[in-house]
């Protein structure tokens, strides 16, 4: 096993560790009344690569990752990108839950930062996940960091959309989805997005917009 980098962060306080133990209880719970269906258009679940990938999928679709990794990636260790911020530091704990570890950085805040945590963790033989529209958005739009993070590192993205046939929309900024009760959850891993190391502005900005568009086949209205 690769050693894991160490993963400072903010001290956790009670209260955010017993939201977080809590929001996995919850995750469990409903998770495990919902029937699930897998596409695997990246041929990853019965072949996984021998390469590092950087698993992205929105900011709104994370209720069901952990169990999506529980499921489908178990045989992958890796860490996922959270803000520095109190709800950064309650996810990371939530995470934690599941035998995931947190990055803590921010892709809008300093995000060279970040990049170069994940990259140590890749570097190190691990995968990682991004949302590229988090922290702060805008919605579905995805941040050139990922792209920058595949680039220099050469792992393999690996996009993932997630589908809830029925969930409530809260009011935030990504307008977060949480899957109703017995509701049915898509997966689908599409192919591997591989990123050349010397592509020019117009190369680099073609990648991220096919990457985007791989995440959005039928975009949502704003």
């Amino acid at each position: 096993m690769p050693e894991r980098p160490k993963t400072p962060g903010s001290e956790i306080s009670r209260k955010q560790k017993a939201i977080g133990l809590a929001a996995s209880l919850l995750i469990r719970a409903v998770c495990a009344t919902m029937r699930w269906e897998m596409r695997d258009n990246a041929g990853i679940v019965k072949s996984p690569p021998d390469i590092q990938m950087i698993w992205t999928f929105w900011h709104n679709r994370v209720f069901a990752v952990p169990i999506l990794y529980r499921k489908y990636l178990r045989s992958r260790s890796g860490a996922v990108l959270t803000s520095p911020s109190n709800d950064g530091t309650i996810i990371a704990t939530t995470m934690k839950c599941f035998g995931v570890d947190a990055v803590r950085g921010s892709s809008s805040r300093g995000g060279l930062k970040a990049l170069l945590s994940l990259k140590k963790w890749i570097d190190n033989g691990f995968d990682v996940a991004i949302t590229p529209d988090g922290p702060r958005g805008p919605r579905y739009i995805l941040a050139p960091g990922l792209i920058l993070l595949a680039q220099k590192t050469q792992a393999a993205i690996l996009p993932i959309r997630v589908e809830y046939s029925s969930f409530w929309r809260l009011k935030s900024w990504d307008q977060f989805q949480i899957p109703k009760p017995f509701s049915k959850v898509t997966v689908t891993f599409e192919p591997l997005q591989m990123i050349g190391p010397d592509l020019d502005e117009a190369g680099f900005e073609e990648a991220r917009e096919r990457v985007e568009k791989i995440l959005n086949p039928a975009r949502e209205t704003e």
